[in-house]
Formats: structure tokens, C-alpha cells, sequence
């Protein structure tokens, strides 16, 4: 078998991004993609669509029609799985909504990616990305451990947030419906709102401990040695959290009094200090070329540092192409592209596009040949009362930090039995922030790997797993005696996944890592920026995109394994997910014109689709489709701008929105059927009790101090629901029990002597 979903047929109906950008993964991942577009093609015409629909068959379909509704029918009746992301209700005005289509057919697997939820008030709303994300706060990040500078009011990012990761939590959701189907013979019904995705990109900033503020968390570092600084040839680079790296750096690059003073101390924080720093790592860095510091920095030091670039730049990017981040089609509208490659990386079943985007409905035939015919019989197997589809599945999870532990979080939703090794001496200020969320639903030891005992504990455990996942800096898993092949020998059939910064087969593969660096080569940076110094995009978008991304690949080879009884080493990065968070701009062709809101000062793409100051706060305004002018200034205080200039349409609009409420505004442009909503802060939204009765602000108990309030799940499965998760325990909570699994529970006390495995304190 050459692909993880050989053998499986899905339906497209997507329009936009989120469902075809779920089609196209699971196409590249080796399933036969039907696309089904109305007369006249795709609702957005962007070149974009070149990426999101390479590899499909193409076929058109009037739904309006009753014979084209039937055709989708047999089409329907045909697959395995079905995509679409209407608002809900609109598939069930045709006969081909997902209760019709999976009661006539209980093995399908039929997934809805609204804006908003069929359980929310707002479903009937136009939800473009803007007015979802707007909904969710995510144009208002926090100023999040002084990473990043938060300016005086909103920023638009034209990065489709909400789209990108519903579509890459509907994708892992469909693989995990495809293990339970398996499994227990059952298909069903999943919903990913882009509006729930978004509390995804939140993360751990939504969380709190129930009853005392919110935390605004500060790291205590240098915060010169973190941040943008010009190089010789007026390019720039991101120098990321250097920590063990810049003490060599100092020493090389810096003068020997800054060092001997302690002005290069990458933990002292007085505001004079680290403006002297600042001052210094200035001048340094204009001595060599962007080139020149990432490579010496990163090969010499093994320090994080990468040059920022453009995401047109990315496209050409020797390590992007290298590494199947970019790939090369020749499309037959565009000519030559260069265009957003392969999600994550399968060392066995290897992702693989099955060519350039077919013309419209140039596959009819065909397929309404093949929807005539009987459909091959399901190789389904073990059939009984469904369970969680990871239920008995057991997971090592070794990573730190974010993108790591994401992807077993959502292992352990989807029912894993997670175990989460933690390194006894480690005093990560960012791991320890990120616990209370990352890390719900896991089992924790603390266990030192570097020791031959540690080593033995953690290997009577691999002999019993089925993922074992890491994310050490490159070469280190090897080190400890837990590579790949080390880890192969104690579990043949073992899913071995690896999360780093740089994808793998380029020359960056090497190169240590963090969020910032994932969004300085693929482009984020630089359009945050603008044409002032590169910014890091807000949230930690690569990061917790790549635990979603690895949570995919994951399932995809546990898939396989149950078909085959093969396992293999799946692979996911920083910089795949960044650039698969950009598709409008990761494409290249001939006569491309790269164009986009950029900068700390954006507020859409154009007076009828952005943000607007109202008299008392921000909304977002989408009446940007043809015909939708003219219902604007229908609406009560706009009439006026119908004899506007497009030059001034903006200006006039401002003046009017200040003038009353944005609830004012937005009430009346929804009632006249447009995109609109208040722009809310999330932390508003984590005390909503419309977000509470959603479940997408929940209470979890801290075993050591009390509730804690954490985001949601974005995926609502019908069949298999999602598992809900205990709330993460301290550090080593479950020590003893995980030992006494081990075999290894008549030598715990000897251990924690010993220090092998440390104990939480009692207080």
C-alpha cells in the first residue's frame, strides 16, 4: 500500500479555504478527491485554488437541479467520506444534509465546517474570516511574555486563522472517524465551526485559575537576546529564545567586558542592562549578512537564529523546496507554480500531490461512470459497541513545550492512553506555563532519560506502546538511546513521531528552534511588520498548528498500521504548518503580483471588508461581495454612501461607524443579510456564558490547585465523542503508578533516591 488512504474516497463540496484545504491534505495523503463545484466554478476565484484543489477530480453540479442532486446522491452513496462547509442547514434544503446522507448510509463519514456551530445563536450569519475571527479576538492578542509589542488598538492579520486550523482539526478528526469506523463499523456525523478552531490558535492564554485574575505571565530573560535586529545587507533575522546557545555567542561575537560584567547574562532583566545589550547585539549584527548569521550561528552554536523573509521569498527557499514545504506544479491555468507543499512528512507512506488541479468538470464522465457502479465493499473489521477511537492505544510523549504536547493532548481526546515524560531537572519557564494546558488528559512522570535506569524504565514502556513521540533538538533522541531504530528494536510496529522547528530534508533540518523562527523564514514576520521591523504574528500560530498537524500525521500511520502492520516516522514542523497557515500567498507563477494588508497598522482588505472604530469599540464589516454595496447603504445612517468615490469610501465610513455603538452597527448590517460582528477580546469570551454553554470555556480540576479554566475542543464528533480530559496533574503526579506499569514498582523508593524519578512535594 503506497499511501496511508489508498482505497478511500471523498466528496468535496467545499467553497473558500477551510473544506477544500481538508480535502487537499487528505488527497495528498493518498485518498481519490471528487470536487464538486457549482456552474461557474469555485465561489473564490484566487489563485489559490491551484493548492487546494491539485490532485482532485473535477466534476459540476447544479444542486438547484433534481437531477444533479441525485447524481450527488450516488456520488455520495459512492464515498467514504464527505466534506462540505455551508452554513448549517444549507446542505439539508437539498436532500444531502449530514443526518439525511448518514442515516441512508451509517458507515459514511460526513464532516461540516460552518462559521459558526449548528449549536450557536450566530449560524445563520454570513461567517466570513474576518467577522469569525473578530467573534474570537484574535485581531486583539495578548501581549504574550513580552514576545511581542501590542500597539494601541486591533491589528487585522490576513493569515486565515480560523480557516486554516478548522480545516486541520477536521482533517485529524475524519482520520480518527476512519480508526473508529475500523474499528467498531460505524461512520458519523463531524462538525468543526471555524469559530470554535479559533479558541485552538488561543490556547494556554485562555487559561486561568478559577477564582483569582488572570495571570499575565513574564518571562524572566534578557530581553535583548530575543527579537529582530538589521544585518549587513539590510535584511534581518529573528534571534528567538537563545538560552544555552547565546552564552557561546556572547563569548564569540561580543566584547570580553560585556561578558566579564555580566551585561551578556541571558537572565538579568535591568531595563539599563539590557538596552546596553541591545545597543551591542545592534552593532554586531550589522557586521555580517542575514545568510552569513543564521548559518554560523545555528551551525557553530546549534543557536536559534533565522533570517526573515518574505513568503514569496519562502517559495523559493532552498531548504522549503528541498523538504517538500514548497513543491513545483505546472497548473493548467497558471503555468509553473511554486505553491504550499506536503502538511507533515510519512516516512513509509510518503505524501505525494497526484498532479496539478484538474480543469473544471473535466472529469464528468468518469465519475458519473463510476457513480453508476456497485461500491467496493468496505474492509471494515471487529465490529462492536463503539468506543473512543484510541481507546487502548498507548502513547509516549516525551516533548516539551507546545507543539509537541498538543499533538498527544489531542491523542488522548481521541481516547490514547497518554504518558508524559517530564526531565526531573528542568526548570523550562515556558514549559511550566504551558502545562496546565497542553498537557490535560496525560499521565506524568517525572524521569530522568540521561541515566541508564531512566533509560530502562522508559524502554519497558516503549515494549508496550504504540506512538512514541519526541521533539529533542536534532540529534539528541539518539544520544539517549531513543532513536528510531533504538526504539524499533523494543516495538517493531511502533509509531515514531518527531516535532522540530525546520522540516526535515533541508539543509536547515539540523537548526534548533521555536515559534518565531517558524514564522521568520515562511513569511508571517515580515508581513506583520511591514515595511517597519518584522513582528512575530501574535499567538503561538506555528506552534500549536504543528501539534494539530502532528496529531494527523499520527493518526494517518496508525490508520495504515491497522490495514498493514506497519508502523513507520512521521514528521511535522514549524515551518510546514507556517506555510500551510498562509495559502493565498504561498503560490508563485508567472505575472504573480504579491499584494496584501501588512503591517501594525492593517485593518482589512478595503473599505467593505475590515475594522471600523465605532463610537465605543471595534466590529468588522463584511459586505465585500458584488451586490452588497448597494445593501449597505440601504441600511439606516448609510445612505450617503451611495454617491461616495471608492477613494473616499473608507473615510466616509469611519465617520458614520463613530457615531454610534458597534452592537448599533452590527445589528443592523446582519439584519440586511451582511458580515458583522463586535470584535471581542477572548478574555470576554472565556467568562461568556453563551462560550460556556458552547464548551468552549471549560473548568477542569487541578489536582494540586483547584479549577482551572482552559479553551474548548473545536470538533464535535457524533459517534465517537471527544474523551473529556482530567486537568493536568503537577509535574510526576502518577510516578508510582506509571513505575509499578513499568515492572519496575519494588525499586520506586530506590529510584527516587537515586533521583531517576522525582516526586511532587507535598505543598
Amino acid at each position: 500500500m503506497s499511501s496511508a488512504l489508498e482505497g478511500i474516497r471523498v466528496i468535496d463540496f467545499g467553497q473558500y479555504l477551510a473544506a477544500p484545504l481538508a480535502a487537499m491534505m487528505l488527497c495528498d495523503s493518498g485518498a481519490d478527491v471528487i470536487r464538486i463545484d457549482p456552474p461557474g466554478g469555485p465561489a473564490w476565484k484566487h489563485p489559490a485554488n491551484a493548492i487546494l484543489q491539485r490532485g482532485k477530480r473535477s466534476i459540476v453540479l447544479d444542486l438547484r437541479t433534481a437531477e444533479d442532486r441525485a447524481t450527488a446522491e450516488r456520488l455520495i452513496a459512492s464515498a467514504d467520506v464527505v466534506i462540505e462547509n455551508f452554513r448549517p442547514g444549507t446542505m439539508s434544503r437539498f436532500g444531502l444534509g449530514p443526518l439525511e446522507m448518514t442515516g441512508a448510509d451509517q458507515q459514511l463519514i460526513y464532516c461540516s465546517l460552518p462559521g459558526f456551530g449548528s449549536d450557536d445563536p450566530r449560524a445563520g450569519l454570513p461567517a466570513w474570516e474576518g467577522v469569525v475571527c473578530s467573534a474570537a479576538g484574535l485581531y486583539d492578542p495578548p501581549s504574550f511574555a513580552g514576545y511581542f509589542k501590542k500597539g494601541e488598538g486591533p491589528v487585522y492579520s490576513a493569515v486565515p486563522l480560523a480557516s486554516s486550523y478548522a480545516a486541520f482539526i477536521a482533517a485529524h478528526s475524519i482520520l480518527a472517524a476512519l480508526i473508529a469506523r475500523r474499528r467498531y463499523g460505524c461512520g458519523q456525523r463531524i462538525e468543526v465551526p471555524l469559530f470554535d478552531a479559533c479558541f485552538e490558535v488561543i490556547g494556554m492564554a485562555g487559561h486561568s485559575v478559577v477564582g483569582r485574575p488572570p495571570a499575565s505571565p513574564q518571562l524572566k530573560i534578557n530581553m535583548a537576546a530575543i527579537g529582530r535586529y538589521q544585518c549587513a545587507d539590510g535584511r534581518w533575522i529573528d534571534t528567538s529564545p537563545p538560552l544555552r546557545g547565546f552564552k557561546w555567542f556572547a563569548e564569540r561575537f561580543l566584547p570580553k567586558e560585556a561578558n566579564d560584567s555580566g551585561l551578556t547574562d541571558i537572565f538579568q532583566s535591568d531595563p539599563e542592562r539590557v538596552q546596553k545589550l541591545r545597543c551591542l547585539l545592534t552593532d554586531v549584527f550589522k557586521t555580517r549578512t542575514a545568510r552569513q548569521w543564521e548559518r554560523v550561528a545555528n551551525e557553530e552554536a546549534r543557536n536559534g537564529i533565522a533570517a526573515c523573509q518574505t513568503s514569496a521569498e519562502w517559495l523559493h527557499d532552498e531548504h522549503a523546496q528541498t523538504s517538500g514545504c514548497v513543491i513545483s506544479l505546472d497548473d493548467p491555468e497558471l503555468g509553473a507554480t511554486w505553491q504550499a507543499g506536503y502538511a507533515v512528512h510519512l516516512s513509509g507512506t510518503r505524501m505525494q500531490a497526484k498532479g496539478p488541479r484538474h480543469r473544471l468538470d473535466a472529469d464528468r464522465q468518469s465519475i458519473l461512470d463510476q457513480s453508476r457502479s456497485p461500491r467496493s465493499p468496505r474492509a471494515e473489521t471487529d465490529p462492536g459497541e463503539p468506543r473512543a477511537p484510541l481507546d487502548g492505544v498507548r502513547v509516549i510523549d516525551t516533548t516539551q513545550i507546545l507543539a509537541g504536547p498538543t499533538a498527544c493532548r489531542i491523542l488522548a481526546e481521541y481516547g490514547g492512553e497518554v504518558i508524559k515524560i517530564n526531565d526531573p531537572y528542568s526548570e523550562n519557564p515556558m514549559a511550566a506555563m504551558a502545562h496546565l494546558y497542553v498537557n490535560n488528559g496525560k499521565r506524568s512522570i517525572l524521569l530522568d532519560l540521561k541515566s541508564p535506569r531512566g533509560r530502562a524504565v522508559v524502554e519497558r514502556l516503549v515494549e508496550k506502546a504504540d506512538v512514541f513521540h519526541q521533539n529533542f533538538a536534532p540529534g539528541t533522541a539518539a544520544r539517549l538511546g531513543l532513536g528510531e531504530t533504538a526504539v524499533r528494536r523494543l516495538r517493531p510496529d511502533v509509531i515514531y513521531s518527531s516535532v522540530s522547528c525546520h522540516a526535515n530534508g533541508g539543509y536547515r533540518e539540523a537548526y534548533r528552534g521555536h515559534e518565531e523562527l517558524g514564522q521568520a523564514v515562511t513569511g508571517m514576520e515580515v508581513r506583520a511588520g511591514g515595511d517597519e521591523v518584522p513582528e512575530r504574528a501574535g499567538w503561538a500560530l506555528c506552534d500549536f498548528s504543528t501539534g494539530h498537524l502532528s496529531a494527523f500525521a499520527i493518526l494517518l500511520a496508525l490508520f495504515h498500521r491497522m490495514r498493514t502492520g506497519q508502523g513507520q516516522h512521521v514528521q511535522a514542523a514549524l515551518s510546514r504548518s507556517g506555510t500551510l497557515l498562509q495559502i493565498p500567498f504561498m503560490i508563485d507563477f508567472p505575472g504573480q503580483s504579491w499584494n496584501e494588508p501588512r503591517g501594525q497598522r492593517a485593518m482589512g482588505w478595503g473599505p467593505l471588508y475590515r475594522l471600523y472604530k465605532a463610537r465605543d469599540r471595534c466590529f468588522f464589516l463584511a459586505a465585500h461581495r458584488k451586490g452588497d454595496l448597494p445593501r449597505l447603504a440601504g441600511i439606516s445612517g448609510l445612505e450617503a454612501i451611495a454617491a461616495t468615490p471608492a477613494a473616499q469610501l473608507t473615510a466616509a465610513l469611519e465617520s458614520r461607524f463613530a457615531t454610534e455603538s458597534a452592537e448599533e452597527w452590527t445589528a443592523r448590517i446582519t439584519h440586511a443579510g451582511l458580515g458583522a460582528h463586535v470584535l471581542v477580546n477572548y478574555l470576554e469570551n472565556m467568562e461568556s456564558p453563551a462560550i460556556k454553554h458552547l464548551s468552549l470555556s471549560i473548568v477542569r480540576n487541578h489536582a494540586a490547585i483547584g479549577e482551572v479554566r482552559n479553551v474548548g475542543t473545536a470538533a464535535k464528533l457524533s459517534g465517537t465523542p471527544l474523551v473529556p480530559l482530567f486537568g493536568a496533574p503537577p509535574l510526576g503526579w502518577h510516578g508510582r503508578e506509571i513505575i509499578d506499569a513499568a515492572g519496575y514498582g519494588d525499586r520506586f523508593n530506590e529510584l527516587v533516591t537515586a533521583g531517576v524519578v522525582k516526586i511532587p512535594s507535598e505543598d
